[in-house]
């Protein structure tokens, strides 16, 4: 059957949450891992339950979601939702500035044993990758199996 010029196609898709901007619908997800400088194992779980909270609190600021947190003493991963009106690495940058910041004033007596009084926490690297190969569900179980320290 054709409508006008162009073909009409059945095509069956998995079923797909859109999100809506004035002008375009997407949806753009990403896996961020982010590591410690020096890959020092210094996080613990409160200090893992804080940087939850802060990388919640300032995507929801960027207007973006976490959909999935979880880590290791020496890394995070996270499963991000962003806006097209975001750029993934100025994203990044800024929630790694803010956390840094946060996590260094808040749990300075541990951090010490481990960069003694340099300003730093996370490594200038990060790695993101567009969510869409592999289902959610199996990112999200791989991130729930991280080794969370106690």
């Amino acid at each position: 059957m054709r409508f006008g010029m162009f073909p009409l196609y059945s095509v069956a898709m998995t079923m797909q949450t859109l999100s809506t901007l004035h002008h375009c619908v997407y949806n753009l997800n990403y896996h961020l891992v982010l590591v410690t400088e020096y890959r020092r194992r210094c996080m613990t779980g409160p200090m893992l339950d804080r940087l939850e909270a802060i990388c919640r609190s300032t995507a929801a600021k960027w207007g973006c979601e976490v959909l999935e947190f979880n880590g290791e003493a020496d890394h995070v991963h996270l499963l991000l939702a962003l806006t097209p009106k975001v750029l993934p690495s100025v994203f990044v940058n800024n929630l790694k500035t803010v956390t840094s910041r946060l996590l260094r004033k808040e749990f300075a007596d541990h951090l010490k044993r481990y960069y003694w009084s340099k300003p730093v926490f996370w490594s200038r690297s990060y790695c993101i990758l567009t969510v869409g190969g592999a289902p959610l569900s199996v990112l999200k179980q791989y991130i729930e199996q991280q080794e969370r320290p106690e």
